[in-house]
């Protein structure tokens, strides 16, 4: 019932908005949207489905895979430090500790 209601309000502000707006031809309609719906928490006939199948060893995959990266980009931006040092591009000072 309130899809109905709500439907026949967008009708009613559509039909007004295409005679007192400008730029009628650009304006999608909203009659031809549907409404959506969750179809990951119930089937088309409404019932609920069960519980999906948890992942094993999530945190575990998770560790294995963040881990080694981390360590390959700390290993890159080292190296890429010491070689903007070697060319004298970028030399941290040491001088701004005394205070």
């Amino acid at each position: 019932m309130a899809s109905s209601v709500l439907r026949c309000s967008l009708k009613h502000i559509t039909r007004n908005a295409g005679i007192l707006g400008r730029n009628n031809g650009s304006k999608t309609s909203y009659l031809n949207r549907t409404t959506p719906t969750r179809s990951a928490v119930s089937s088309s006939s409404g019932a609920i489905l069960p519980k999906p199948d948890k992942t094993a060893f999530g945190l575990i995959r998770m560790t294995a895979v963040v881990v080694p990266f981390l360590y390959v980009g700390t290993l890159i931006s080292k190296n890429f430090a010491a070689l903007l040092e070697e060319h004298d591009i970028f030399v941290p000072e040491d001088d701004d500790d005394d205070d």
